[in-house]
């Protein structure tokens, strides 16, 4: 199976495509990276190199992919961080592509906005997300700060995500995963919420004292891997929420500052502690 994955990319640390490839890999998918921005680094850190990417430039190498005959094979595509609004508009195009190839194909995607009550994109990204990607996509996974920019309302607690997911349901995905929010009543321990038109599924795991960026590119890439195996979002939310932490686990016991996602990998593919799925209806 393969996957087309069109987001950013940093040469050190582990964010965008740098996140998503290598645990679309370790789980035995091939993976096509089309990056939409070069960076020496993630933003987080006091000072970054390099720029986003011409449109025109990502577009001929998503063309140049195809060219190959590719897309007939495509089992998904995944996007995610993109930059600017307009390679937003190549994405699409991309998924349209492949859909026409691969009718098949899943779509998902991770709206990157923002996060902690604060937007990091350019002008109209979030404003494309909410208008042409949601429609589109199969499988959208908003934080919980990207899952109100899109509804455009406040979500405080647990019947409240699953309303808003809900609301973003019916304009197109089959699925939306809230990939984290902090319930008021569950003290220091974090969600992710998976949500049908019909079903609604919570994890719950300790929140780690650990600050590193590219843990929402993972996470869409190890969901992304789980349901192509297998579509069943009770499967895959609780192996790769259970995946993810065991990562940050070890990059917390390590002191890393950026996920340890090499020298955790069998975490990928067995985690070494599974945190149950409970149905909320």
């Amino acid at each position: 199976m393969s996957i087309l994955s069109i987001q950013s990319h940093v040469a050190y640390g582990h964010v965008g495509n740098a996140a998503a490839v290598f645990p679309l890999q370790r789980l035995g998918l091939e993976v096509w990276p089309v990056n939409t921005v070069e960076f020496s680094n993630h933003l987080g850190y006091e000072s970054f190199r390099g720029r986003v990417l011409d449109r025109d430039l990502v577009a001929d190498v998503v063309k140049g992919v195809g060219e190959r005959g590719a897309f007939a094979h495509c089992r998904g595509v995944l996007t995610g961080y993109l930059g600017d609004a307009a390679l937003g508009d190549v994405a699409l195009r991309a998924v349209h592509a492949v859909r026409r190839a691969s009718p098949k194909a899943i779509y998902a995607c991770d709206p990157v906005i923002g996060d902690d009550g604060r937007s990091y994109v350019r002008p109209g990204v979030a404003e494309f997300f909410r208008d042409a990607v949601v429609p589109a996509a199969d499988l959208l996974f908003p934080n919980h700060f990207e899952l109100e920019t899109l509804t455009g309302a406040a979500a405080a607690d647990t019947p409240a995500i699953i309303a808003a997911a809900r609301a973003l349901v019916r304009r197109g995905p089959r699925l939306v995963v809230c990939t984290s929010f902090r319930d008021p009543s569950a003290g220091e321990a974090i969600d992710a919420l998976a949500v049908t038109a019909e079903a609604a599924w919570r994890i719950r795991v300790p929140r780690l004292a650990l600050a590193v960026h590219g843990t929402g590119d993972a996470f869409a890439a190890l969901f992304l891997g789980r349901w192509l195996e297998q579509p069943d979002p009770a499967r895959a939310l609780g192996l790769t929420v259970s995946s993810l932490h065991g990562i940050l686990r070890a990059t917390l016991a390590a002191g890393g500052t950026e996920m340890s996602l090499i020298a955790a990998q069998d975490e990928i593919v067995n985690p070494s502690r599974a945190f149950p799925v409970e149905p909320l209806g």
